[in-house]
């Protein structure tokens, strides 16, 4: 039995561990998924040593970039991220990290584009946040950050959002964990009033599934979409993935 599992800060909300468990069981697999939950990703290394059954990861917030230095080696494209949410372990004990999150939003998110959907806001500047903006780049929609301090690369802080900026990005991303269960009266701080039924909301949360932020959005005319079919992709590339080392 090779053990698979989820590496993250307070995860036992996570659909992972529910999502994998059922999918094993169902197809009679020889593989089981926990989650490793860690207050400090320094404690990776002792999970990796102490276990030589594990045969790969999942990575979720917010270590998808802190994981990076204890890998072996990346794959090209989360190289070029400079995030992991899949790791795979060799039979040497070689870890190698991928991106996944980018192929399951741009194929979730596809189908809700229209032409006039050309330059997107990014809540967020995490892991999560690059591969969301490599995904954009690929489908030639530009975009900027919003963050809560100024630093370089980003555009916007919430204080600083205008209507007009609003009115300007016809596509908004939360990619914050602002939302999650059980912060479910939360959001990200923006002028909500300005959004119109032109408007596309997208958030990578996925419980509760509407969150305040995508609520807002509906309530305002516009097209919204949580995390859930993302995952359910993200996480098959993942298998694909793990599959091809065993």
């Amino acid at each position: 039995m090779i053990r698979l599992g989820l590496i993250g800060k307070n995860i036992s909300y996570s659909f992972s561990k529910g999502y994998f468990s059922k999918k094993f069981n169902s197809e009679k697999l020889p593989f089981t998924y926990e989650n490793f939950d860690m207050q400090n990703i320094s404690e990776f290394k002792t999970l990796v040593d102490k276990h030589n059954d594990i045969g790969g990861f999942n990575v979720t917030i917010p270590y998808k970039e802190d994981i990076i230095p204890y890998l072996n080696s990346l794959d090209e494209k989360a190289k070029k991220i400079g995030a992991v949410n899949t790791i795979t372990i060799s039979s040497n004990g070689q870890l190698k990290g991928y991106n996944t999150d980018c192929y399951g939003f741009k194929k979730s998110i596809k189908p809700y584009l229209k032409k006039h959907h050309k330059k997107a806001l990014i809540l967020g500047t995490g892991g999560a946040s690059k591969a969301i903006a490599y995904a954009l780049k690929k489908l030639d929609i530009r975009f900027d950050y919003v963050s809560r301090t100024e630093k370089k690369g980003v555009k916007f802080t919430y204080d600083s959002l205008t209507d007009k900026d609003i009115d300007d990005y016809k596509v908004i991303i939360n990619c914050t964990p602002i939302g999650t269960h059980p912060n479910i009266d939360e959001c990200p701080n923006i002028p909500y009033h300005a959004i119109t039924n032109k408007h596309l909301l997208f958030d990578l949360i996925y419980n509760p599934e509407q969150t305040k932020f995508l609520k807002q959005g509906k309530d305002k005319g516009a097209k919204t979409s949580n995390g859930y079919e993302m995952l359910e992709y993200q996480a098959e590339k993942a298998w694909k993935i793990w599959n091809s080392t065993f």
